[in-house]
């Protein structure tokens, strides 16, 4: 695989390409949009509708449309090659609920610009991500999502591993307050076990019995101390006047 990525946080500039104007590619931070709400199933059918693949065409049509509706030079370019494989950008958010196992701090909430393929799958790019920032964690426990914007309404709907962001970047316009992407931990339940090793695996149940025992060992020290109250109290009760 033979990609690049440039990612950006804070107010700092992508990694720039010889030969190409970059006199405008600055990163610009985002207000953080309000708290989103899933695609219905509805919804999410209709989106899945549009992802249909474009004849060479249609795609040079729709990149020429997008570049001129860019206003910060993350322009799509169209290879010269018979596959219509085009090249372009995309922001991810970063939106981690807990500091990530890297040696580099900060990384929650910063926006990252990366240069991708239309051949690049959302696996890719969180694997990409995670390799940028030194994130140790498995990719597995990670998942990209799209935020779209409708009438005031704000929906996340998770993309699937094979699906192409810089496709869903095109079909939908440069305008982030249409569509923007977020990397987030799976939540809850949506773990995908069985893409972790058996280390991994092992590893996860001694700290599971770890904190167990640590809940036990609280448990019972704090029954324990009601308890011998209680005692004192009945005692005292008792005590013969």
């Amino acid at each position: 695989l033979h990609w690049q990525i440039e990612c950006s946080q804070g107010n700092s500039r992508p990694a720039l390409k010889q030969g190409e104007d970059h006199s405008a590619l600055v990163f610009v931070s985002q207000r953080r949009p309000p708290v989103s709400t899933p695609l219905s199933g509805s919804d999410v059918e209709k989106e899945k509708e549009t992802h249909n693949y474009l004849s060479k065409e249609e795609i040079q049509e729709k990149i020429h449309k997008y570049n001129l509706a860019v206003t910060d030079k993350l322009k799509m370019t169209l290879l010269q090659n018979p596959n219509g494989t085009y090249t372009g950008f995309i922001k991810v958010q970063m939106e981690l609920c807990k500091p990530p196992q890297a040696p580099a701090p900060g990384n929650s909430g910063c926006m990252n610009t990366l240069h991708i393929s239309s051949t690049n799958t959302v696996g890719e790019v969180i694997e990409a991500l995670l390799k940028k920032f030194l994130v140790t964690e498995s990719p597995a426990k990670f998942a990209l999502y799209k935020r779209c914007y409708r009438e005031d309404q704000v929906y996340a709907c998770k993309l699937s591993d094979r699906e192409h962001p810089l496709y869903l970047r095109l079909a939908a316009g440069p305008r982030t307050d249409t569509l923007s992407f977020v990397l987030r931990e799976h939540e809850i339940g949506e773990v995908k076990w069985e893409a972790f090793s058996l280390p991994e695996l092992q590893n996860f149940l001694r700290i599971l019995d770890k904190e167990e025992d640590e809940q036990l060992y609280n448990l019972k020290r704090r029954y324990t101390a009601y308890r011998q109250k209680l005692e004192a109290a009945l005692s005292e009760v008792w005590k013969p006047g």
